[in-house]
């Protein structure tokens, strides 16, 4: 007994001192309350572990534990985290610090499938919005908060992002749900369920939903990045939102609204609260195709799509159901030029199908365009078929 007794403090003495002098103290596995759940039977059998910290090595989940964010996971540059097809990750209930991001640099592998799905979810036994952050990926595609090789600084984290490289690769996302998303630092600083900063288009992101957020659902800060398939379901603020140059695609995207929210899509041209820095000045632009917007009725009021700060874009095939106003588009002849983009064909409508909408476009720009030099098309969208790619892995649809 005794011998067991000294040997157990050697072992302990040795560890203590490894600690003091392990050159990666920066990548931390809060694992100090790892609970085994093998019932006492040996060492197989899972782990739960709790991850924090900043990662300077690469972070691989094991299918066989459970995992925890109990604070802010950010992956430095140069590694990448690995997610499991199939594995839930839970986020402890503690608001806006606590976060999974993606740094400049740094990638993210977390590639589901339609019957096995990743899911970040909160912790909490009766989950609701804002009880984490969400996911964070910072690239270095342009933005227009800055011009050239400079970066801006994210709202959440305060991470760079932004850059000139519009094909850069932070990983692949496939077949992912966020729920209980968006918990706020404070008014001007909010998590979204995905966070998309200057991120660029060798990015694989498909098959992603957003579910029961308090802020947004999707929110582009520039960047190039491609998303195909995206479910916005319950989000309390806008569904999907664009601003800082955004210029990528977004193809096959369904939003349903639920008792509190604000716009289906709000799009900025530029960060109004930052400027248009970029030299050349270019604004938002991307291509949506495909888009259901699903409101709560025409009598409940509301917007659809809000367009502003001379953000161009180009929609093919929507619907938009229950809403009082479909489009509202804001600007002026000056910074904010929303209205030139319609008048330039370079912010347009092709195919789309309105039921039970008051107003179809309201036009606040400051320029002179009928309805038809906005929309074509109208009574030919048919949308997306979000019964077919959205089953198994999608939740909230009834």
């Amino acid at each position: 007994m005794k011998n067991n007794l000294f040997l157990g403090l050697f072992v302990f003495t040795i560890f203590l001192n490894s600690c003091t002098t392990d050159g990666t103290a920066d990548i931390i596995i809060n694992d100090n309350s790892i609970t085994n759940n093998n019932g006492g039977g040996g060492n197989s059998g899972s782990q739960s572990i709790f991850l924090s910290g900043t990662y300077n090595e690469d972070l691989t989940l094991d299918a066989n534990n459970n995992y925890k964010v109990n604070g802010s996971l950010i992956m430095a540059a140069g590694t990448t985290l690995t997610i499991p097809a199939g594995m839930t990750v839970e986020a402890l209930a503690a608001g806006s610090d606590v976060y999974i991001a993606i740094s400049q640099g740094a990638k993210i592998m977390a590639s589901g499938t339609a019957d096995n799905p990743i899911v970040l979810t909160s912790d909490a036994s009766t989950p609701q919005a804002g009880d984490w952050g969400g996911l964070i990926l910072l690239g270095r595609a342009p933005i227009n908060s800055v011009s050239g090789t400079a970066t801006s600084t994210s709202e959440i984290a305060s991470l760079p992002y932004g850059g000139t490289d519009a094909a850069d690769n932070s990983g692949v996302i496939r077949y992912m749900r966020i729920e209980y998303s968006g918990g706020a630092a404070d008014g001007q600083s909010e998590n979204n369920g995905f966070s998309f900063y200057g991120v660029g288009n060798g990015t694989t992101v498909e098959y992603i939903q957003a579910y029961e957020g308090k802020d947004d659902g999707v929110e582009f800060f520039g960047g190039t990045v491609n998303v195909n398939y995206i479910s916005i379901i319950n989000a309390q603020d806008d569904s999907i939102d664009w601003t800082e140059g955004y210029s990528g695609t977004i193809t096959d995207a369904y939003v349903k609204h639920g008792d509190i929210h604000d716009k289906g899509v709000e799009a900025d041209g530029f960060n109004t609260d930052i400027g248009n820095n970029s030299n050349p000045v270019f604004f938002s632009k991307p291509t949506i195709n495909n888009l259901i917007i699903i409101g709560l009725g025409s009598t409940t009021g509301g917007e659809a799509v809000r367009l502003r700060a001379g953000t161009q874009g180009v929609f093919n095939n929507l619907i938009i159901e229950g809403f009082e106003k479909g489009f509202k588009l804001v600007g002026d002849q000056g910074n904010s030029p929303t209205g030139t983009g319609v008048l330039s064909n370079d912010l347009h409508v092709t195919d789309i199908t309105f039921t039970d909408i008051t107003v179809k476009m309201t036009n606040n720009t400051g320029e002179t365009f009928t309805e038809t030099d906005f929309i074509a098309g109208d009574g030919n969208g048919t949308g997306t078929d979000y019964a077919t790619w959205g089953a198994n892995w999608t939740i909230g649809n009834n």
